[in-house]
């Protein structure tokens, strides 16, 4: 019973009227022949067809399919198949692809609206093009050029697709101490042997070949991260012409059984002395990867906003239909819509403020990137870089906590498999774990991203902040901005005598910044309202929506810096044997 329909008239918004990317599309060359607000809004149109009417409608079916593992082969979904041609012939996994190579060439701010759609559609099946996406990246980024020209065309057609293999059963996210070997060949390949774990769509029946990214470490590697390389292994060995020769010595030894993405193949990857090709230079293949696991942290954001959107599509379109209780008295016979009673009204109203501060937080983290590749805007990357663990965990907690709250308006239904909302809860609770789970986002955002430069990059955002509010003065964002700045200077004057304090709050420091970003979106929202562009409808909702955030949200932040100035001595003195 779950349906969904892309918030294209929000989407719009946030890209036209908000962010107004239409502006910075015509100031970059590389651009401007190739995009405007027309043609973004009917490419918009079309995925929304694609989400809504050819994925979506299966994704409960995906979800009791799942895959199925036999003798090292995977297989999906049936529909999947014609799912995933219909996606290649549209063009869809090339969207934002270079466009030498066979892309579309279109911007993150575009391509970020997409994806969010597809995750809305179905998360499972977004994985197989995402990751696919994210190899482009660093290929793009870290491969010579005779490499890009036979991978690039194919993975961006979808022919071939791509994973990241990072992960062993040993390691975790402590990478450095990997056993994954690359011995070099005569001939300039190398041999790679070793096995990882939770490879997404590792193995599969959607592709002709699976590219396989591969962190492996050299025989003479230094110790630690510093010595892990990255090379390119595929599935079957690509001959000089593009076809495709024997199969490479890799198999799948088996696929996870989840709590949810089901139709998503999470595999073991085995590799007994499959070739391999190094990608950039030996024993930096860390900083490689992470130009591919960075674009997947910003995906997870998406993910975390795509379920939520069809979470809360479904639990408003429950509440107007449900008939239980009296909320008007005008008939003590007839009961009224559920949507009349204040507990489900807040429901609503808390998912419905995260997800479009979420969304306009996307587009507006999309816009740094796009700064930075089109223009070389070294602030634009560096406060996109600031924001990746904020998008990666902020919107996948708030994403879950959404999916969780939507199914609350079900009552009963809700936990039942019928109407789709406990699918949802599942699907996105795996957003928060991998590609590092938030933990260590907050850790990277506290330690390796705010305290690293002293808050430079952070304090120029708040700056930015602070100018938007001397324009259109707000008491409650102004006063947090003030709480949160002191705070910051606070922790970073006191991290430096105490190790341990830093990542003691980095999860509630994440938090408290999140809120903090999220009511700057809100700020710029109301900024942006314009009775000539927009209905009365739109405007008075976006108001009350935005009046909703500042009073019964946005106070959340006050509570977390109680929190983060209590002392951590608790922590710190709890001795091992003592848990």
């Amino acid at each position: 019973m779950s349906h969904y329909q892309a918030p294209l008239t929000d989407m719009y918004f946030n890209l036209f009227d908000l962010w107004q990317t239409q502006k910075y599309w015509d100031q970059s060359p590389a651009l401007k022949e190739l995009l405007d607000q027309e043609t973004a809004s009917a490419i918009l149109e079309e995925a929304a067809k694609v989400a809504a009417e050819l994925i979506a409608p299966q994704s409960k079916l995906a979800d009791q399919q799942g895959v199925q593992w036999h003798a090292g082969e995977v297989t999906t979904p049936d529909h999947y198949k014609t799912c995933y041609q219909q996606l290649c012939e549209g063009g869809w996994t090339g969207l934002a692809g270079d466009p030498e190579y066979g892309g579309m060439g279109m911007p993150k701010t575009l391509a970020s609206m997409y994806e969010e759609m597809l995750c809305s559609a179905d998360i499972a099946f977004s994985l197989y093009s995402g990751l696919t996406a994210g190899a482009c990246v660093a290929l793009n980024q870290h491969a010579d050029s005779a490499t890009k020209a036979i991978y690039l065309p194919k993975l961006y057609s979808g022919e071939w697709s791509g994973t990241m293999c990072l992960t062993e059963s040993h390691a975790g996210s402590d990478l450095g101490i990997m056993r994954t070997q690359a011995t070099p060949l005569d001939d300039g390949r190398f041999s790679i042997s070793g096995s990882k774990i939770f490879i997404t769509a590792g193995e599969h029946d959607l592709t002709a070949n699976i590219i396989h990214l591969v962190l492996a470490k050299l025989p003479d590697a230094p110790a630690g991260s510093r010595g892990i390389s990255l090379f390119l292994v595929p599935k079957f060995m690509v001959n000089a012409d593009g076809s495709l020769g024997e199969r490479n010595k890799l198999s799948c030894g088996s696929v996870e059984h989840k709590m949810g993405i089901h139709a998503s193949a999470s595999c073991v990857m085995n590799f007994d002395g499959a070739v391999g090709y190094l990608i950039g230079e030996a024993n930096k293949g860390l900083a490689c990867m992470f130009t591919m696991m960075n674009y997947e942290r910003l995906a997870m954001g998406s993910q975390g906003l795509g379920a939520a959107e069809r979470a809360y599509q479904n639990a408003l379109s429950y509440a107007k239909d449900r008939l239980q209780g009296r909320t008007t008295g005008k008939d003590t016979n007839k009961a009224d819509p559920i949507l009349g009673h204040a507990d489900v009204r807040r429901m609503l109203l808390n998912v419905k403020a995260i997800n479009e501060a979420g969304r306009s937080f996307s587009v507006y983290v999309a816009q740094q990137l796009d700064q930075a590749k089109y223009s070389g805007d070294k602030k634009a990357e560096a406060r996109a870089n600031l924001l990746t663990p904020v998008t990666k965990a902020f919107m996948t907690d708030r994403g879950l906590d959404a999916c969780i709250t939507a199914q609350q308006v079900f009552g009963g239904h809700g936990y039942i498999q019928e109407w789709g909302m406990e699918q949802l809860v599942r699907d996105v609770r795996i957003a928060q774990i991998y590609e590092g789970t938030n933990g260590i986002q907050a850790l990277d955002f506290a330690v390796r991203k705010v305290a690293a430069d002293n808050g430079e990059v952070l304090n120029e955002m708040l700056a930015e902040i602070s100018e938007k509010l001397a324009l259109r003065p707000h008491s409650a964002l102004s006063n947090l901005l003030d709480e949160y700045k002191n705070l910051v200077n606070e922790l970073l004057i006191e991290g430096k005598n105490e190790s341990q304090l830093l990542p003691t709050v980095a999860c509630d420091l994440l938090d408290l910044s999140g809120y903090l970003f999220y009511g700057y979106m809100w700020h710029q929202t109301l900024a942006a309202l314009d009775p000539v562009k927009h209905s009365a409808d739109f405007i008075e909702s976006k108001q009350l929506t935005a009046q909703f955030y500042f009073e019964r949200v946005m106070p959340k932040a006050q509570g977390l810096i109680a929190i983060i100035r209590q002392p951590i001595s608790a922590l710190v003195e709890m001795r091992d044997e003592l848990f």
